[in-house]
């Protein structure tokens, strides 16, 4: 009896063993999601402060050579040149 006893004792105590290995398993992976998530939005912000830096020089130049030509016709039609 006391044998059968020690078993379950045995048994016991390498469940909880396992189970405590499997919650560390779960944080451990929990932790890993959190920091790949967080890597991934660095990432994402990056790319994004990126081609909106892109977007505003684009918008820059279309800006300039617009009113670049705007004053080049501009300049012809007081000169009276025909833009035909």
């Amino acid at each position: 009896m006391a044998s059968q006893s020690t078993g379950i004792q045995q048994l016991l105590a390498a469940e909880k063993r396992a189970a405590e290995k499997v919650s560390e398993a779960r944080k451990r992976k929990a932790r890993r999601l959190k920091q790949a998530k967080e890597e991934a939005q660095a990432e994402i912000d990056s790319y994004k402060q990126e081609r909106e830096q892109q977007y505003r020089q684009h918008e820059a130049n279309v800006k300039y050579f617009h009113n670049w030509t705007n004053l080049l016709l501009l300049g012809l039609s007081v000169s009276g040149e025909d833009l035909n």
